[in-house]
């Protein structure tokens, strides 16, 4: 896909270096810390790789707020999250693929710090956690990868082989329970509709889970503790506006939860969740685009907006500090 960028949107004009979060965004409505999305990195609509960080409070709606910088500026990275810290793992941009893992802290002041190495260099994988273990699944560089990385979240180092995908695949999405990591659609000869999971605190390959309602790649997931999401993608005919969900106990086909207000794709797992509410941001539909729109995910229903991201951007990661596989 070769997009056309948008030239009427302006500039993201932070030059922040550390985060900077207003104490009240830190707490819910009940006083309890509130669970947050964010929207990493990615491609702007001028083509330009970026670094830039912004969050929302899921449970609000509203545009959403600069937060930070990563240590690199790029795209077609992904990223899992405990309850307290980040951790973004690979990417590119025009001169490289990288093997880089970062990490931020949610809620200290600082910048984003190097954590460690992935075992290969690529672009394109798709990442999910629980409170203890980040695994990064898929991915490109030069050729197609079924590589299976996995992390321990509060140390540092560099990425250990977990096992493999059935195949290899690039542009996946990825979400998890406290026990499951869930790999879904993606790209290898074809767009895939392959859903596979593996046990996250058991190294070892995965296992056959079903198959979305359409295959695509360049999609985002997300999860409660007991329904993953599936939101938007691309394939041949263009950028999709399916949404699929799924039960994360069971195995079995996806089923149809509703649609997105437009047709998008070329996220990079641009969505992410607390246990209620399901939040898509960024990613291309007819050009760069930088809407934000939620689903509450024990329904079935169409999404809804909620807000902006900072700027228009494809290949943007997302995570949070109070997903499915932290219940």
């Amino acid at each position: 896909m070769n997009p056309t960028y948008l030239t009427n949107i302006p500039y993201h004009t932070s030059t922040l270096n550390i985060f900077n979060i207003p104490n009240n965004s830190r707490l819910g409505v009940d006083g309890l810390p509130a669970t947050r999305g964010y929207f990493i990195a990615g491609l702007n609509y001028l083509s330009i790789y970026i670094k830039y960080i912004d969050y929302v409070v899921i449970a609000t709606l509203g545009n959403a707020t600069s937060f930070g910088d990563l240590l690199i500026q790029k795209t077609s990275s992904t990223v899992c999250s405990s309850s307290t810290r980040a951790i973004s793992s690979g990417g590119m941009t025009a001169a490289a693929t990288y093997t880089n893992i970062h990490y931020f802290n949610f809620q200290t002041t600082g910048s984003t710090y190097d954590f460690g190495l992935l075992t290969v260099a690529r672009r394109g994988l798709a990442g999910c956690s629980t409170s203890t273990r980040g695994i990064f699944g898929g991915g490109y560089a030069s050729t197609s990868h079924n590589i299976i990385d996995y992390i321990t979240i509060s140390t540092l180092g560099d990425a250990a082989d977990f096992g493999d995908l059935s195949g290899t695949r690039y542009n996946a999405a990825a979400c998890s329970s406290t026990t499951r990591g869930i790999f879904g659609g993606g790209y290898a000869s074809g767009y895939l509709n392959t859903i596979e999971y593996v046990t996250i605190t058991t190294e070892g390959n995965v296992t056959d889970f079903g198959d979305l309602t359409v295959g695509r790649d360049a999609l985002g997931a997300c999860a409660s503790d007991t329904r993953g999401v599936f939101l938007g993608g691309a394939l041949t005919q263009g950028v999709q506006n399916t949404i699929d969900y799924i039960t994360l106990a069971t195995t079995g086909n996806a089923t149809d939860f509703g649609d997105l207000p437009a047709a998008t794709g070329s996220g990079s797992c641009n969505a992410c969740s607390s246990l209620i509410r399901g939040i898509h941001g960024g990613g291309y539909t007819t050009s760069t685009t930088n809407i934000i729109n939620y689903v509450t995910i024990a329904t079935t229903e169409n999404a809804s907006d909620f807000g902006d991201l900072t700027i228009a951007r494809s290949g943007l990661s997302a995570c949070s500090n109070g997903h499915g596989g932290l219940a």
